[in-house]
């Protein structure tokens, strides 16, 4: 199980280190980009997404180290809403295209909860450990949205 966590815990860094390679323009994001009141705090980034990666490594890890037959296609939710997760920050601070970051954001959701979805089917803790990833990755969206419709290309 540890060897499986590490797997996939290396695989979320590698998805986290998108964020060190596309950080956003200070100038940018902070003076010219319209953000809502309920943005949140910068610091909490960080925080939010060190214990996700920790929750969903974990949980894929459970699956992984699992007997179940679903335990493929739960794997397979799992590696595609990696992807997707690394895709974004190049998207949005990389490329400053904000619908398109939008649209990755609406197919990250859909793997996100596939995830979830499967992931009870196999192991309902590793379940349970998906679905804060599910409201984080809600919130984003809605956030994007706002983001995006406030800031006219």
């Amino acid at each position: 199980m540890v060897a499986a966590f590490v797997v996939f815990f290396v695989a979320c860094c590698g998805a986290a280190a998108t964020g060190g390679l596309f950080p956003p323009d200070e100038e940018w994001y902070r003076k010219e980009l319209k953000r809502p009141s309920w943005n949140p705090p910068d610091w909490l980034f960080p925080v939010a997404w060190t214990l996700l990666y920790f929750a969903i490594s974990y949980a894929a890890a459970r699956v992984a180290t699992s007997a179940d037959t679903g335990a493929g296609l739960a794997l397979g939710f799992w590696a595609a809403q990696i992807a997707f997760n690394a895709l974004w920050t190049p998207v949005f601070f990389g490329k400053r295209m904000l619908g398109a970051a939008l649209g990755v954001l609406c197919a990250l959701w859909l793997l996100v909860l596939g995830t979830a979805v499967t992931f009870f089917q196999v192991d309902a803790v590793a379940g349970w450990l998906i679905l804060p990833y599910v409201v984080w990755v809600s919130y984003a969206l809605a956030l994007n949205a706002w983001i995006w419709r406030a800031n006219p290309a």
